[in-house]
């Protein structure tokens, strides 16, 4: 069977409590070999995808940079199409393909500034995105395998549609604590355990002091 939607790949590295940052949002928990393999996954994958607040707290390029490799085309999701200009993500665009996916609540003052910096952009969705949709529109664009590397909101937002069909998760020697420090997933959550989706452990590496698991639905 033809798939609808590109393959969808998450990943994260999370504290020993389940944190992937802390509640000032520092989220530099990898260690340096950590990050190449991050850096290697990123080649390998046809686009990266983040949300609004990680492109906000963490400025990222999302760029390969730790392997030799091709940029993968980036992602990211904000509503009303608030990206700033002084952003790693808009001072590169030109160089490396970027697409903002919004909503239909975006202003039309902003989606002519977005496009002015030589961004893509996308509507999907009302009042929020239609991320079941942007991944429709995604495969129509020979997009094939995806990797979210998002906050707790918007991993939330694959999990709870099943969109998600492997995950990489770094297990690193840290306690964050803090209620309001993000968690690998946030969002409304799951009521039962039986509603959420079935997880089957592929494989595990070590890294010195980490371990990555690789677990497919």
């Amino acid at each position: 069977m033809v798939r609808s939607r590109p393959y969808v790949i998450l990943s994260a590295a999370i504290s020993l409590d389940g944190k992937i940052a802390t509640k000032t949002g520092d989220s530099r928990l990898s260690s340096r070999e950590d990050l190449v393999r991050v850096h290697k996954l990123r080649s390998n994958v046809d686009a990266v995808l983040i949300g609004k607040h990680t492109m906000i707290i963490d400025n990222p390029y999302l760029t390969v940079r730790y392997v030799k490799g091709k940029n993968p085309v980036r992602i990211i999701l904000d509503s009303n199409g608030y990206i700033k200009s002084n952003s790693k993500i808009i001072q590169t665009c030109r160089k490396i393909p970027t697409i903002i996916a919004v909503s239909e609540k975006i202003s039309e003052k902003n989606i002519s500034r977005l496009q002015r910096y030589g961004l893509e952009v996308i509507k999907c969705g009302h009042k929020n995105i239609n991320v079941k949709k942007l991944l429709y529109i995604l495969k129509k664009k020979n997009i094939k395998k995806l990797l979210v590397e998002g906050g707790g909101t918007t991993n939330w937002s694959f999990f709870k549609d099943g969109l998600v069909d492997e995950i990489i998760v770094t297990l690193t020697p840290f306690i964050l604590g803090g209620k309001n420090a993000i968690s690998l997933i946030e969002g409304d959550g799951f009521g039962k355990i039986s509603k959420s989706c079935s997880l089957k452990l592929k494989n595990i590496h070590r890294l010195k002091n980490e371990l990555v698991l690789r677990y497919t639905v």
